[in-house]
């Protein structure tokens, strides 16, 4: 055969290349064969120790940087931390895995969406699966990627109110104690206060009074002492006024006391007093939020069950990761991409041991 040219870590930011003729045999059995060699794998013409120099670069600039500074291609890079995560993702370590969190994350426009499962243990915290979208279907896939026993042992899982999440956790976990976060329920009641300021904000215009409500989003949305040093006055004179955007603000902050209790007795007699008193509040949206709090009661007391072992903080803070991944990419244009990116990035992925690294 002719020789072959594989590419190997540029030194001083000169190009290095092994040239090799690679035997080839013809078996009546067998049919054609290629000589393996060591510092390859496959029809790649970049050096093993070549690929895993650039995907270790790859995750501190984006790849198009890494193809510049380097001089090679995107394709190259890409390639390089594709078999970088494969390798990972056949050597990981799966065991002792007892607390998850599932999330999803908007990655192209049109209402398409990831599914993310994270391992929030305490001492190990990692993304453990990518899938598209977030329906049934695609939790299924975990659990079964995940197994049955891996899946039995699992103690903790936090996750939102998002029915297909909540159905496929209830069949496939049943036996782990699954939390809804204080961080997910106070964005909805976040959410719905600011329907209220939005709507009634509107109606004060349109019926000629003094736009109070103007520019006060974020004051009814942050908590007292997050407010600035400007702020704090501007909502103390706002809460004089009696408008509902004040009643649902005063629910909310009624609210928080929920999250000092220590028993879920007590957390749950609180709780059903506070949405017997929002629900003769008049205030639509913050209704609705007390009819979903009623509707998901005994897994928003798990909260209290869980002890704090488990938080969706670590969640948001991987998507937050999660996000830049995508947005230092400019948008992937394909799927696969994008699930190697995010595995690569996030998946804390092992690395073969060898006896030297050029980064």
């Amino acid at each position: 055969m002719p020789a072959r040219r594989f590419e190997f870590v540029p030194l001083w930011g000169v190009a290095v290349f092994l040239v090799y003729a690679m035997r080839r045999v013809s078996c009546p059995g067998c049919g054609v064969k290629v000589e393996t060699v060591p510092w390859s794998s496959g029809k790649y013409q970049l050096t093993d120790t070549y690929a895993w120099f650039l995907a270790r670069w790859a995750r501190r600039l984006s790849w198009k940087e890494v193809a510049e500074v380097f001089h090679t291609s995107w394709e190259k890079v890409f390639r390089s931390v594709e078999m970088a995560v494969e390798w990972g993702r056949a050597h990981q370590d799966l065991s002792g895995v007892s607390a998850i969190g599932i999330d999803e994350i908007a990655w192209q426009r049109g209402h398409r969406y990831l599914t993310l499962v994270y391992q929030i243990d305490e001492g190990c915290r990692r993304l453990l699966w990518v899938g598209r979208e977030r329906r049934v279907k695609t939790l299924l896939r975990f659990f079964r990627w995940f197994g049955t026993e891996r899946s039995a042992k699992l103690r903790f899982i936090c996750s939102d109110m998002w029915k297909p999440y909540l159905k496929v956790i209830a069949k496939k976990a049943g036996g782990a104690i699954h939390v809804l976060d204080r961080f997910h329920i106070m964005a909805k009641m976040s959410k719905a206060i600011d329907e209220v300021r939005a709507k009634e904000s509107k109606e004060l215009v349109a019926n000629g009074y003094e736009p109070v409500l103007k520019r006060t989003r974020w004051l009814l949305l942050k908590r007292p002492e997050n407010l600035s040093e400007k702020q704090e006055p501007k909502l103390a004179e706002l809460l004089q006024y009696n408008l509902r955007s004040v009643r649902a603000y005063l629910l909310k902050e009624d609210f928080q006391l929920f999250w000092d209790y220590v028993s879920p007795y007590w957390a749950s007699q609180f709780l059903d007093r506070w949405c017997r008193r929002t629900m003769r509040s008049r205030l639509d949206p913050m209704k609705k939020l007390a009819r979903k709090l009623r509707t998901h009661r005994a897994l928003l007391l798990n909260w209290f069950r869980a002890k704090g072992a488990v938080s969706a903080g670590t969640v948001e803070g991987f998507n937050n990761k999660a996000k830049l991944t995508l947005r230092k990419s400019y948008g992937f244009r394909t799927y696969r991409a994008m699930e190697i990116a995010l595995y690569h990035g996030l998946g804390a992925l092992p690395e073969p041991r060898v006896t030297h690294r050029f980064c």
